[in-house]
């Protein structure tokens, strides 16, 4: 059995956040910091050339926070001080000046025209991807598709939203010839992940990182040996402890008429499709016959 000890660290040691991810880390996180912390996120999410030309003690004065607290959220972001978080600042800033300023930051409006429900919500979704992309660890992606590939066999789990994306990369993963079974109720994942051990996957799809039906089976794999993935918005969250290797994603602006399991979707499937086209790379000449043979099966299904 595995020690919970020697699972994915997180961030430790990791190369600083790109520029380009620092809003999405922003949102992530955000929901975990003490209110100081996220007001000295907040202000240099919305205005990274202003907090750029700051001192720490500005930015500190500007937030009404310390230094202390400035420092310490610069290290929560993945920035080692806050010297390194003014640098990406500046990138981040010189990044948006030379691209195209957002032309939709509304949230959605009962009295909302559809078409303007339309156009909202397109914005959001590019935004929740172009954020996903920004902030997923390529490493950890790898050595997630590394395992995957070479399983014997690919449990995963999900409930509710996270449910059906699980449910969609099993799927996909079973159109390429691998055993994948996606588990959306907690006692038959918990059962079939009593089966697992050394060689086989288990994958985690939780938006909150907290979810405990999802959380319990992959404790179970994890402890019978298997290698762990966690799919989840909060890398901080309980899952992590699990979690061999832990992708994230982000979310589009919560509001009342787009919850989140709605805006997490999104990310969560772009983030499974990243999966399994770097599966079916690497598993491409037993891959593509399974693919095709599939496709014949079905095809008399879809004529006339």
């Amino acid at each position: 059995m595995k020690e919970t000890f020697q699972r994915h660290a997180g961030t430790s040691g990791a190369a600083p956040p790109a520029p380009a991810a620092l809003a999405a880390k922003v949102r992530t996180l955000a929901p975990s910091m003490t209110r100081s912390m996220q007001r000295v996120a907040e202000a240099v999410a919305g205005d990274p050339a202003g907090c750029a030309a700051l001192t720490v003690t500005g930015l500190a004065e500007l937030t009404g926070t310390s230094e202390a607290t400035v420092v310490r959220t610069a290290r929560l972001l993945g920035y080692p001080g806050y010297r390194d978080l003014r640098l990406a600042l500046a990138g981040l800033a010189a990044q948006q000046q030379s691209g195209r300023a957002p032309a939709v930051t509304a949230d959605i409006a009962v009295d909302d025209p559809i078409a303007d429900v339309v156009t909202k919500l397109a914005y959001d979704e590019q935004q929740t991807l172009a954020d996903t992309a920004a902030g997923l660890d390529t490493v950890q992606l790898g050595a997630a598709v590394t395992a995957a590939a070479s399983a014997r066999r690919i449990d995963v789990y999900g409930v509710g939203a996270s449910g059906l994306v699980a449910q969609d990369l099993a799927q996909k993963l079973l159109r390429i010839g691998l055993i994948a079974h996606a588990h959306s109720d907690p006692h038959l994942a918990v059962t079939n992940a009593v089966q697992l051990r050394a060689g086989d996957v288990a994958i985690a799809i939780t938006h909150s990182g907290s979810t405990g039906d999802v959380i319990e089976p992959l404790r179970v794999a994890f402890e019978h040996g298997a290698t762990t993935v966690a799919i989840t918005g909060r890398p901080d969250g309980a899952v992590a402890q699990y979690a061999d290797h832990i992708l994230t994603t982000s979310t589009a602006r919560e509001s009342e008429l787009r919850p989140a399991a709605m805006s997490s979707r999104t990310s969560q499937l772009l983030v499974v499709d990243c999966l399994f086209v770097g599966v079916a790379q690497r598993t491409y000449e037993t891959a593509a016959p399974a693919l095709s043979a599939s496709y014949e099966a079905l095809a008399h299904r879809h004529r006339r």
